[in-house]
């Protein structure tokens, strides 16, 4: 079976998304039941705290294994099995009766979670072409836009009616089951469809290829003047919107606008508007005109130019502009898929995993790194006026957006050309 030209990779593409979608929407919902744990379980803001940083700790400190991993042995186990931890992680979260299991449950769910995106990179890139990946990864990037997207207003309204448990109960569930259907068709049915394949049994010609040894391999990804570049790229747009929307927009509405918890909230809609606009945009720019570096750099340029702007208006920005900020920096969190496009694009297969999964590292060493470091700023300025805090706290991600267009410069174009050739 020839995976790239079959009508069953499309059988392939529609599974793995919507078991992204699935697991994105876990990524965020715990912040919307933060209160009713610290009611049922009489536990600190600092634990619930915690319960997020070690998600998201496990995530980030998993992506370079499991990238190494996935390159050695295949995307399929990998994605399989973090599905089902993902969910089963999920559904103890909904039963625990008490923190020490909320945490555990959490740290379940950060592992299960930190083998997805790496593994569906991969899976892409085994059954689609080049060209069909780019547009197919701003898909993806949409997809988990929508996955944030629904774990706001809808699942919010879903726990209302019910109570926290049930939803997340429903939702482990459904992801334990998306583990026995990745099951089905990304390892069941396609050994079927090559045992029927009379092309499949016969010789290829190709020498098998001697594995290198896990330790050049990392030394030569870390030396790597575009691997860096990547890593660059997505700590530059993801940190500073996973970071800044998870744990400070709410409250910077609600501190410097005076808006109300609900009313605050509709800037993350606004962002998240923006990233399901970004992604599939981006991919069709960088297909129409056949290049990457071009219009990721300008995107980086528009969100560095977009963190500036609250410098320059001292931390509160007319409204009308605090709306299009959003809406722009939301834009490029979405536009970050084309990290995904370099890597795919300038690099060999047996590396495009480990080299993921260390684009990756960044974007939410990004993410752990802004919210602390924002905070620690806010901590320092607390007897000034709240605007106070805010501005000098907004220096971190125009620095870090900064970075993240040092790494967009630093994306070498003619070696993805130079690699298509050879491919």
């Amino acid at each position: 079976m020839d995976k790239k030209n079959s009508r069953y990779r499309w059988v392939v593409f529609t599974t793995v998304l919507f078991t992204y979608f699935v697991i994105v929407t876990q990524r965020t919902a715990p912040g919307l039941i933060s209160d009713q744990l610290m009611k049922d379980f009489n536990v600190t803001a600092s634990t619930i705290g915690l319960l997020t940083s070690i998600q998201f700790l496990a995530y980030a400190s998993l992506q370079i294994p499991i990238g190494v991993l996935s390159d050695r042995f295949g995307p399929n186990l990998f994605l399989i099995v973090g599905a089902v931890l993902n969910g089963i992680g999920t559904v103890i979260y909904s039963l625990a009766p008490n923190e020490f299991v909320l945490l555990i449950a959490r740290l379940m769910v950060g592992m299960g979670d930190a083998t997805i995106w790496v593994n569906l990179v991969l899976i892409l890139s085994q059954w689609f072409k080049v060209k069909e990946f780019v547009g197919l990864l701003g898909m993806a990037g949409m997809t988990g836009s929508l996955g944030f997207l629904m774990s706001t207003y809808p699942f919010s309204a879903w726990i209302t009616l019910s109570g926290w448990r049930v939803p997340f109960f429903t939702v482990g569930i459904i992801l334990c089951l998306c583990g026995v259907i990745l099951y089905y068709v990304l390892v069941k049915k396609p050994k079927q469809l090559i045992k029927s394949d009379p092309l499949a049994n016969k010789p290829s010609g190709k020498i098998k290829e001697k594995r290198e040894k896990t330790f050049v391999l990392l030394r030569r990804v870390f030396s790597d003047r575009q691997a860096w570049a990547t890593f660059l790229c997505h700590f530059g747009l993801v940190g500073t919107y996973v970071g800044f929307i998870g744990s400070w927009a709410v409250p910077y509405g609600m501190h410097v606008y005076g808006m109300t918890r609900s009313n605050a909230s509709q800037l993350i809609m606004i962002g998240l508007v923006g990233a399901l606009i970004g992604a599939p945009l981006t991919s069709w720019i960088t297909t129409r005109f056949e290049s990457v570096k071009r219009p990721y750099v300008i995107a980086h340029v528009f969100v560095l130019l977009s963190w500036g702007a609250f410098l320059l208006f001292n931390g509160k920005p007319p409204f009308f502009l605090l709306i299009i900020l959003f809406l722009i920096i939301g834009y490029g969190n979405g536009a970050s898929s084309l990290t995904f496009v370099v890597v795919r694009k300038s690099f060999a297969m047996k590396e495009v995993g480990v080299v993921s999964g260390f684009a990756n590292t960044g974007g939410f060493l990004s993410a752990v790194l802004l919210p602390s470091i924002f905070g620690k700023i806010l901590d320092h300025f607390h007897t000034a006026p709240s605007t106070v805090g805010y501005q000098y706290g907004f220096i971190i991600p125009v620095t870090f957006s900064l970075l993240g267009l040092i790494g967009g410069i630093l994306i070498n174009e003619q070696r993805q050309e130079a690699k298509q050739k050879g491919e």
